[in-house]
């Protein structure tokens, strides 16, 4: 192998996207454990890494007093905060895997039982307090798997 092919960029098929159905896409968000929020910050659209769980149709994070996400999802009287969620699983080499965005409403969950089942369950993979457990109620969800082509 030569510089020159290294320097010039591998010739990969485009992979194929198929829609999945909601089924999947619930599936394939259990299955995973980190994901990005995307939400509104000082009017400009903010994302955030965090691990998550999936309690029915409903996606859990847990996240600080001090987390933008946090103001947007407690304010006004329980309407919560529009907000995007997104997971995947993407082999860069291959360029084959899947992604899932949901789409939804933020709220704090304010009940204490749950927020004691919520917390146990799920463990921050950030250090320090992690004192809110947001709950994000999917109004639509969508996702895409990428194949190779068949030959």
């Amino acid at each position: 192998m030569t510089a020159d092919d290294l320097a010039r960029p591998q010739m990969i098929r485009p992979r194929q996207a198929l829609e999945l159905t909601e089924g999947e896409c619930w599936q394939l968000l259990k299955s995973a454990s980190l994901g990005r929020v995307v939400f509104t910050h000082h009017a400009m659209p903010a994302i955030r890494p965090v691990n998550h769980l999936v309690d029915g149709q409903t996606i859990i994070i847990r996240s600080h007093l001090g987390a933008a996400i946090v103001s947007r999802a407690g304010a006004g009287a329980g309407d919560g905060t529009v907000v995007c969620y997104e997971a995947d699983d993407l082999d860069a080499t291959r360029h084959t895997g899947w992604s899932v965005i949901v789409t939804g409403l933020a709220r704090l969950v304010r009940e204490p039982a749950a927020i004691e089942r919520y917390e146990r369950a799920l463990e921050p993979w950030i250090a320090g307090q992690m004192d809110h457990v947001i709950s994000i109620e999917p109004r639509f969800i969508s996702g895409i798997r990428l194949v190779g082509w068949c030959s």
